[in-house]
This record gives structure tokens, C-alpha cells and sequence, in this order.
């Protein structure tokens, strides 16, 4: 007994096949934008939440050390670092604080910073209203900036019974350099 082929489903099984694998590669270039975006929403592996308005304003006594980090990719000829290493900051209270960057090379370089904060459950905690890590920095040859960060710990890792006992966050930035268009 001979089986006859039949080519509308074979056919079928080849667009079928063709369009699973369609759908794999798209995944594949759309899960690191969907997977900084749900950390985003979520404060999920120490990313700091952007806030949309002011600070609620200081609530109650309660206080914690904020630890300033910089960190530059081995590729990128800039010296990047906390003015400084370390605030107190009061539970909703505005705060600001300063890195400084300087490009020491000899032609203009842009660098974008990716953030994280640990202990990475306070990610969902620090908001930040404003940030240079929210745009790509650009240097001039030689040139040296001082660049704020406008945060606060959310009121709301009062109610977290694993927050409870926090003393300190750390808020780490990594400078890496943006490719620049043949031009």
C-alpha cells in the first residue's frame, strides 16, 4: 500500500512551519523592549520607578542612606562618579543629588546610562522625577558636566513588611556608549 502525497497540506504545514518561526524571531527582537518595559511598570530587578508628578513630601521619621554608584563601560574614555557617595534621605521627602562626567578623549562622545537599585525589591520604591539617564549625553572633546538626579523613596515601602528593616539603597548608573551614524 502506497501513500499519495498531498501537496495542499504540505503546503499548509510549510506556512504553518514558516510562520512559527516568523513569530519566534519577532519575539526574540521584541523581548528586550518588552522586558525593560515591564520592569519599567513594575520596579522588577531594581528598576527605579519615573515618576510622573512631584514628591508626596516627608512622611513621618523614619530615614535611609542613599549610596551613589558609577560605573563606565570599559569602551567609553569617560571618568563618571558621585559628587557625593552618600545622603540620608527622609521616606517621600524631594531629593537631589550630582554625578559628574568627563570625556577624556579628543572627539565629542555620546553615552547613555542604565540604571538599577539595590536591594532590587526597592526598585518599585525609588522614583525618580528627573534623571540624565533618561536621555543620551553627549560630551564634547575635554568637556566636564554636572548632571542631577531628582528623586524620592516613595511613602509606600512603609507598608512593605520586607522594607521594614532597610538602611541603606543603592542607586547605580552604567555609562555606556551610544553608536554614532556613519555620516
Amino acid at each position: 500500500m502506497t501513500v499519495i502525497a498531498d501537496p495542499r497540506r504540505n503546503t499548509r504545514t510549510a506556512a504553518v512551519a514558516f510562520l512559527v518561526v516568523a513569530a519566534m524571531v519577532g519575539l526574540a527582537f521584541a523581548s528586550v523592549p518588552l522586558y525593560r518595559i515591564f520592569c519599567q511598570v513594575t520596579g522588577f530587578d531594581g528598576t527605579t520607578m519615573r515618576a510622573t508628578g512631584d514628591a508626596p513630601g516627608k512622611v513621618g521619621d523614619k530615614q535611609v542612606s542613599v549610596r551613589f554608584d558609577a560605573n563606565v563601560a570599559p569602551t567609553l574614555p569617560w571618568h563618571f562618579k558621585p559628587v557625593q557617595q552618600t545622603e540620608i534621605v527622609s521616606i517621600g521627602e524631594r531629593e537631589i543629588a550630582f554625578y559628574t562626567a568627563k570625556n577624556l578623549s579628543a572627539v565629542p562622545i555620546t553615552g547613555s546610562a542604565s540604571f538599577n537599585v539595590t536591594p532590587t525589591w526597592a526598585g518599585k520604591y525609588f522614583s525618580k522625577i528627573q534623571c540624565f539617564c533618561f536621555t543620551e549625553q553627549t560630551l564634547k572633546a575635554g568637556e566636564e558636566v554636572r548632571m542631577p538626579v531628582v528623586f524620592y523613596v516613595d511613602p509606600k515601602i512603609l507598608q512593605d513588611p520586607d522594607a521594614k528593616d532597610v538602611s541603606e539603597i543603592t542607586l547605580s548608573y552604567t555609562f555606556y556608549p551610544v553608536d554614532q551614524p556613519k555620516g
